[in-house]
């Protein structure tokens, strides 16, 4: 199926500079990983532009109050949380506070090392749907031929690569079979157990059937 700007701006909630900006992407990825129906194109599409922000991010933010931190992450006690946690005054968590987030809330998981060696920033979630940890970036490089433990950077930075690492996640999740059955909340679990963000992905999935014609 043809991938169009207008209809990424629908499906993904994108605005008209991403969706020119991962037209192309995505419509590689979908070719390579059999998303081929009006079915499959409206599930793909609607989880990555949640997944994304709208094609606007390709890696997980730790911006996180204090006490979203703490809600979030088992690993952060409240007293960690008010330390790491976005401050009075401050707009954002500065990068290195949100560094040491990552590499705490990380790790010494599937393939992580400890928090010290930063393994939870390197292998945070990257892409259009996020890949997170060290077996799981892998994994996918080994699927796609790319070194990407070696340079994790290019998920993040390369639109292709970004998209071409969604559709290996979808694909090894399973999810074309799923959206074929119209089993969306399915596909919600496998990619967010906490069924996070369900009422904008149940929206952006509601656009792009329309957009699309189902």
């Amino acid at each position: 199926m043809t991938i169009t700007p207008a209809l990424l701006i629908a499906a993904c909630g994108a605005s008209a500079a991403n969706a020119a900006r991962f037209v192309t992407p995505l419509q590689g990825a979908c070719d390579r990983f059999a998303v081929n129906t009006p079915q499959r194109l409206a599930a793909f599409l609607s989880q990555v532009g949640h997944e994304s922000a709208g094609l606007s991010a390709a890696a997980e933010s730790f911006n996180y109050s204090v006490a979203g931190l703490a809600a979030t992450f088992r690993r952060m006690t409240p007293p960690l949380a008010s330390i790491l946690g976005r401050q009075p005054g401050e707009k954002a968590v500065p990068a290195e506070r949100q560094q040491r987030i990552a590499s705490i809330v990380y790790a010494n998981q599937y393939g992580n090392g400890e928090a010290v060696t930063g393994d939870g920033w390197r292998y945070r979630g990257s892409g259009l749907i996020q890949l997170t940890f060290h077996d799981n970036f892998a994994a996918c490089g080994r699927y796609l031929g790319l070194d990407l433990t070696g340079e994790p950077e290019r998920v993040r930075t390369d639109p292709a690569i970004a998209a071409l690492v969604a559709g290996w996640f979808w694909s090894a999740n399973g999810c074309n079979a799923l959206a074929d059955t119209g089993a969306f909340d399915a596909i919600t679990r496998r990619i967010n157990r906490a069924m996070a963000g369900k009422a904008h992905r149940d929206e952006l999935y509601a656009a792009a059937k329309h957009a699309l014609g189902i």
